[in-house]
């Protein structure tokens, strides 16, 4: 028989958040040294001698320059956020809630997730008055989804209640992973996973399917309640414990989290209901892996896993993984690619535009990757071509 459950964290113990807006279904590894050099790591996990969840990339700090990109990001597109926020929650509310709304329980994907939990949270409280309880869960490409937190959740909360959200969608991997994990366990628990942006058009649930800046994106555990990504090391966690992840405490100087949700917070009373009637077709077609399957082969890749498509995937292969190119799709929005573009330039990446693109922009990590390759300082391997 499985033992006693592990409770949740909250903050301001674990995480910046406020304590009734999270609980974190992750075992705190703050004291724990986790983080290597990017280089280390991908050459770690293209070599197959470990798994990218066993440890962490080292925190990227940005710049005053990058922080006004930021901001100026979010300035742009907060109002449009709370238009895709307001979507997603009405439909939510509608499908998922039926006659008891007030029984649905939000769980997020730490931690692109968990700001958009946040959000989903407050556009209930603001507009119906509901008090939506709210988790953050790891789910690990390859390994699944935690199954201890399926099991806290199952005991003290309807699984069919349960609705799981994420940030955005890229090829449609981790939804892939999340509807096998979880017709695996058993219990009820519905797969259809709810995202702000779905330009990999592989959910039903979504704000929009166009492939736009979420700004926290552009930052890691400084937009992200001061948590890291989240880590499943069976040399670390003990049986019976929740997947970790760690609390940067002493990063708070840097901490926009919850500048972030109140910026987006503060456009809700402008949001009409016109804004968020349901978008038109809904049903997945899967376009965006198709895509990724066709660059694959244009740039002899040799396997999904390296092509990152979307703005918000774009981004995060950039700050975390060793990059070999980013392609842009032409006329793509200035103001969604404008930190993606400074990054690139910063690590000697090349950027090349791509007619038919369903993305704003890809990017890809580098196919072959060592450190001899590429240069102990991380920038991009020079010359090579596509296949």
């Amino acid at each position: 028989m499985p033992g006693p459950l592990p409770g949740p964290l909250r903050g301001p113990a674990f995480g910046s958040y406020r304590p009734d807006e999270v609980a974190w279904l992750l075992t705190d590894l703050s004291g724990v040294a986790l983080e290597a050099p990017v280089e280390e790591r991908e050459e770690a996990v293209q070599s197959g001698g470990a798994h990218y969840a066993e440890s962490l990339p080292q925190e990227y700090q940005p710049d005053p320059d990058y922080m006004r990109l930021y901001r100026s990001a979010l300035d742009a597109s907060a109002a449009r956020m709370a238009r895709a926020v307001g979507t997603v929650a009405e439909l939510v509310l509608r499908e998922r809630g039926g006659s008891a709304p007030d029984e649905l329980v939000l769980v997020s994907l730490a931690r692109a997730g968990t700001p958009v939990g946040v959000l989903l949270r407050r556009w209930a409280a603001a507009r119906h008055g509901l008090d939506l309880p709210h988790y953050a869960v790891s789910i690990v490409r390859g390994r699944g989804i935690d199954e201890v937190a399926l099991r806290y959740l199952a005991e003290h909360h309807d699984p069919a209640k349960v609705v799981f959200v994420d940030g955005w969608t890229g090829k449609g991997a981790i939804t892939g992973e999340l509807a096998t994990a979880l017709a695996a366990h058993g219990g009820g628990f519905d797969p259809d996973l709810a995202v702000l942006a779905d330009p990999g058009r592989c959910v039903r649930t979504f704000g929009t399917r166009q492939d736009w800046l979420i700004p926290s994106a552009c930052l890691n555990s400084t937009v992200s309640g001061l948590v890291s990504r989240t880590v499943l090391n069976p040399a670390i966690l003990r049986p019976g414990q929740f997947h970790g992840a760690k609390f940067y405490a002493e990063l708070a100087g840097a901490d926009v989290s919850n500048d972030f949700l109140d910026t987006v917070t503060g456009h809700f009373a402008d949001v009409t209901g016109a804004d968020t009637a349901e978008p038109g077709e809904r049903e997945p077609d899967h376009a965006g892996m198709a895509a990724a399957l066709r660059l694959v082969e244009d740039y002899d890749l040799g396997q999904a896993n390296l092509v990152k498509p979307g703005v918000g995937e774009t981004t995060r292969v950039l700050l975390r993984r060793v990059p070999w190119r980013v392609l842009v799709s032409p006329g793509a929005p200035e103001a969604d690619l404008a930190h993606v573009l400074l990054l690139a330039q910063r690590r000697g990446v090349p950027v090349e535009e791509v007619e038919g693109l369903p993305y704003s922009c890809v990017g890809l990590i580098h196919p072959r990757y060592t450190r001899g390759a590429t240069g102990a300082d991380g920038r991009a391997a020079v010359g090579g071509s596509a296949g």
